[in-house]
């Protein structure tokens, strides 16, 4: 089951924080078709947020085509949406990767600058070649 963290400082709108999380945890396998989200009740519960913003994330989401409410039992997901597993060997080296640039010093917001640029500049170049 997928565990909801908030972040309330960088700026991102709560529910869209749900769905990304949510989208994360499908593009990794960590949730996959026939899977129970969380109810409104535990992620509030976990999260400390109002019960509409996890009702809106979830609404996003339904509407998305990625899960499906069912009334009086739950929310549930449709389709995956990945194909990069959590447990991948790429996951590792990414670890590593990670560690190397905590341990240079570097905050969260530059490593996520700096893997961003390298992504879009392989991709911008994939797509060019």
């Amino acid at each position: 089951m997928v565990e909801y963290r908030i972040d309330r400082r960088n700026g991102v709108a709560t529910y869209v924080q749900i769905v990304q999380q949510t989208k994360q945890a499908l593009r990794l396998g960590l949730l996959e078709p026939g899977d129970k989200l969380p109810t409104a009740r535990e992620v509030v519960e976990a999260t400390a947020i109002n019960p509409n913003t996890v009702l809106k994330a979830y609404r996003e989401l339904e509407r998305e085509g990625l899960v499906e409410a069912r009334r009086g039992v739950g929310t549930f997901v449709r389709k995956s949406l990945g194909s990069a597993p959590a447990d991948s060997p790429l996951s590792a080296e990414l670890d590593a990767w990670a560690a190397r640039a905590r341990e240079a010093g570097l905050q969260r917001d530059d490593v996520a600058a700096l893997f961003t640029a390298v992504l879009d500049e392989q991709f911008t170049k994939g797509d060019q070649e």
